[in-house]
């Protein structure tokens, strides 16, 4: 199985502010659809109260909250919880936010999409600190205001 961080990060850390994201970048969205579409999600509780579930994808709630539960989505009470769950559904796990998440997965990501926004918005959630000498970079899709960039576990 492979598991892949899919943010949008801006220069200064910033991925997200009052449960949403401080810009909005249509092509973005776009490529994370192309992306995602047919695969598994991993999301905290809070992204997914964000975002709500996506169509086309099975997704997986990490909570704490032991009674939390909708309808559409698996919940886990923790990211291999939600790993294990995943396995069942499809080698290809993208995991989306939001900042804890992020930060549990980011050592057993074998894989980063990162969107890198020009710019330092305000915030309140931000991406974990990433120890780039793990990570080398495979492609670069530059576009106007934003950079999508692929990096591989080294």
């Amino acid at each position: 199985m492979t598991v892949t961080l899919v943010a949008a990060v801006a220069a200064n850390g910033v991925i997200g502010r009052d449960g949403g994201m401080p810009w909005h970048l249509p092509g973005d969205l776009r490529h994370f659809k192309r992306l995602t579409m047919g695969h598994v999600l991993v999301m905290g509780r809070r992204t997914y109260e964000a975002i709500g579930a996506l169509p086309g994808r099975t997704t997986v709630v990490v909570t704490r909250q032991a009674d939390w539960s909708v309808p559409e989505v698996l919940t886990a009470s923790s990211l291999d919880d939600a790993l294990l769950r995943a396995q069942g559904v499809d080698d290809e796990v993208y995991v989306v936010g939001g900042e804890e998440i992020f930060r549990v997965a980011l050592p057993v990501a074998d894989r980063m999409v990162l969107t890198h926004v020009d710019g330092c918005p305000e915030g309140d959630t931000f991406f974990p600190d990433v120890d780039w000498a793990q990570w080398r970079e495979v492609h670069r899709q530059p576009e106007e205001r934003y950079a999508i960039v692929e990096y591989e576990h080294a």
